[in-house]
């Protein structure tokens, strides 16, 4: 616990400034976390079959050429040109012809490297342009995150006793959703009222706030089903205490995305 707790103290020091700074000291430092998510991706995959140095190389390149899409902008409006999106297929497409060797790179090698791209590539693209567009937004994103995590973990450690998905997360109850869910709905939604500001009613608010909330757990879900399949507890050992990026992030990039469904709304 004593690790856990210097280790996020340290991660606060430093991301609090450059968040508020903004601009280019926020973007390399977005870029560079998201280059070391796509390596646990690789790594994780590569537990059961390596890639070939090349076809890492070109993914680290289409993932910085992703992240850093229209990062200039200050206006919330995310768009992926068809250039981008070519590029992408191109680049781990084609070297199937290269190889031409399925024990070095295949089909499946190319879908999953494609898939974690863009996937990647899109959630850490968002965290640039939300903070280039508003402080605020970002900090309510990561609010919604940390106080539906952190009251679903104290809500099912003590009255969470009804198992939600135990094939996947042993440990995770119906009352921790249920905990989290409204406590980091009740939070947010306030900060969103008294800070950002809003005309929309408090229902609906809520609603849109519980979306995102619950999303936020699918995708905690989804990363322990990916790390089940993999027979891995971490997705690696960067942070003591707490895993790898993917493990600390993985919420927040199912609300990110979900972000974007919402974001007209609000």
């Amino acid at each position: 616990m004593k690790k856990r707790v210097i280790s996020a103290l340290v991660i606060l020091a430093i991301v609090i400034p450059i968040s508020l700074i903004g601009g280019i000291p926020f973007t390399v430092a977005t870029l560079i976390i998201g280059l070391l998510a796509l390596k646990e991706m690789i790594d994780i995959r590569e537990s059961k079959k390596h890639f070939p140095f090349f076809i890492k190389f070109l993914a680290y390149i289409i993932m910085t050429v992703l992240v850093l899409n229209n990062n200039g902008s200050t206006i919330f409006e995310y768009l992926i040109d068809y250039k981008t999106i070519s590029l992408t297929l191109f680049a781990m497409l084609i070297p199937l012809v290269i190889f031409h060797d399925n024990k070095k790179y295949n089909i499946n090698d190319a879908m999953y490297l494609t898939g974690v791209l863009f996937f990647l590539g899109t959630a850490f693209n968002l965290i640039i342009l939300i903070r280039n567009y508003s402080l605020l937004y970002l900090l309510f994103l990561v609010l919604i995150t940390t106080l539906t995590d952190t009251f679903a973990y104290v809500t099912g450690y003590y009255v969470g006793k009804t198992k939600l998905l135990e094939s996947i997360s042993p440990n995770k109850t119906w009352e921790g959703v249920l905990g989290g869910t409204f406590f980091g709905v009740l939070i947010s939604s306030i900060f969103y009222y008294q800070v950002i500001g809003t005309t929309m009613s408090a229902f609906s608010l809520a609603v849109i706030v519980a979306g995102l909330s619950l999303l936020g757990q699918v995708g905690d879900l989804v990363f322990s089903s990916f790390k089940r399949y993999y027979n891995k507890k971490d997705f690696s050992n960067l942070i003591p205490g707490h895993g790898g990026i993917l493990d600390r992030l993985d919420s927040l990039i199912f609300v990110l995305l979900g972000f974007v469904l919402v974001v007209t709304y609000l």
